[in-house]
């Protein structure tokens, strides 16, 4: 007999129509610095360490330079994240760009950002008066640059204009020390919503057995965990092969992953389908840093009641070295998965399950081991987490037969032969 694993959304609502409002997203005016300015570009042979005075779609302040890919300064060659030219900031200096966005809504700027000769550089992001200071010291890839996200809410009325802006903090002794920067782009994100009493909604996983009178399926209400498959995140280039990083963040509300925080004090990896191995839909975490580096959510719950916390474990594709592993927190439970796969499986499933003490209770993951690639020996990388869930494990239901399959056939036949 012959097995195959499928799983079916199933969503049921009394209203006719629901409209839904995709973000807008994209690079800044000149986000990618390859523009030429008033002038044209620099000859690096020549100007290697002078400012530059004008940088179309953006605002200088103190000294900053324009550099080109295979740069040299002094016996270091200068990192040009992507493409031909990149931005490096020196003593204090700072690049603004006015941007017009909706008040009230959460927006999420992702940057290419490398270090240059210190290793305690940093590089401090604002807008709409928040701020933060990403920490450049850590090299999570062998290729010297990385890509980060971090998110604000707009404030200006509608109209206004919000000045977004990257600041050198530190004070060099070399003054042509800076961090560099790359590839900005900004996107409004939305929050998806937990389910309400309007919605009914299942998640069913069936077990189809050929011929196809042998049918079982399984459905669970769905779900409180808010972005639990990692669909809605920062804006990510086509072209990046990197994934994005996200630092930390304790703000729940103002993240560039809805719902989820990042409790330490190290990134971890917002990854898509096209350059790793997502286990399901086109985007996930990679867990990175152990300890270092951990998610988390508060979730609702009802005091008193028994949950499972699911989730899948996976492994990105990206030649990390075994072993990989996921610490899985819920309430007052934890317990480490290990990833051991059969065959070729790239993803395996996850369960935990815990009684809740609160109407809120915290679900985590941080990666067990710190791992790197086997290729370089050096790139962080670790276990990739995807579709998280938490129910009431009293709520599962296991129905077959005639009923509930019978309304459904047609559509798993349908898979069956898509299937095949």
């Amino acid at each position: 007999m012959h097995q195959k694993w499928l799983n079916i959304h199933l969503l049921h609502s009394n209203q006719s129509n629901v409209k839904q409002n995709w973000p807008t997203a994209g690079l800044l005016i000149n986000g990618d610095f390859e523009t030429p300015p008033t002038g044209g570009f620099p000859n690096p042979s020549l100007a290697a360490g002078e400012g530059t005075t004008s940088l179309p779609g953006w605002t200088i302040g103190g000294t900053v330079e324009l550099i080109e890919s295979n740069q040299r300064q002094g016996a270091m060659i200068l990192i040009v994240p992507q493409g031909k030219h990149a931005l490096k900031l020196g003593n204090e200096a700072e690049v603004s760009q006015n941007v017009e966005l909706e008040k009230g809504s959460t927006y999420s700027v992702t940057f290419s950002a490398a270090r240059t000769c210190a290793q305690l550089e940093a590089l401090n992001v604002s807008a709409a008066g928040a701020v933060a200071t990403v920490d450049l010291q850590t090299l999570y890839s062998v290729e010297g640059w990385d890509a980060y996200a971090w998110a604000f809410q707009a404030q200006q009325e509608e109209g206004a204009e919000t000045k977004l802006a990257f600041k050198n903090p530190g004070m060099e002794d070399d003054p042509s020390c800076g961090p560099i920067i790359d590839n900005v782009a900004v996107k409004k994100l939305f929050t998806p919503d937990r389910p309400e009493e309007l919605y009914l909604i299942f998640h069913c996983n069936c077990w189809i057995a050929e011929p196809l009178n042998l049918i079982s399926m399984t459905c669970f209400p769905d779900n409180a965990v808010i972005n639990g498959d990692f669909e809605e995140g920062p804006w990510m280039f086509p072209n990046a092969t990197l994934g994005v990083l996200l630092p930390t963040n304790l703000d729940e509300d103002t993240t560039s992953l809805p719902g989820w925080t990042v409790e330490s004090n190290r990134a971890v990896r917002y990854i898509d389908s096209y350059h790793f191995n997502v286990p399901q839909g086109k985007r996930a975490i990679e867990l990175l840093s152990g300890k270092e580096g951990i998610i988390s959510q508060m979730v609702e719950t009802t005091p008193q009641k028994q949950y499972s916390l699911t989730f899948t474990l996976g492994d990105a594709g990206d030649s990390c070295q075994s072993p990989l592993a996921v610490m899985a927190f819920a309430g007052d439970q934890a317990q480490n998965f290990h990833f051991s796969p059969t065959g070729n499986a790239t993803r395996q499933p996850a369960n935990l399950t815990f009684m809740a003490r609160a109407e809120r209770t915290r679900i985590a993951f941080y990666s067990v081991y710190y791992n790197t690639r086997s290729d370089d020996r050096s790139s962080l990388c670790g276990p990739v987490v995807d579709e998280v869930r938490v129910w009431g494990a009293s709520a599962a239901a296991r129905l077959s037969g005639h009923g509930l399959v019978g309304l459904f056939l047609g559509m798993v036949v349908l898979f069956g032969l898509v299937l095949n």
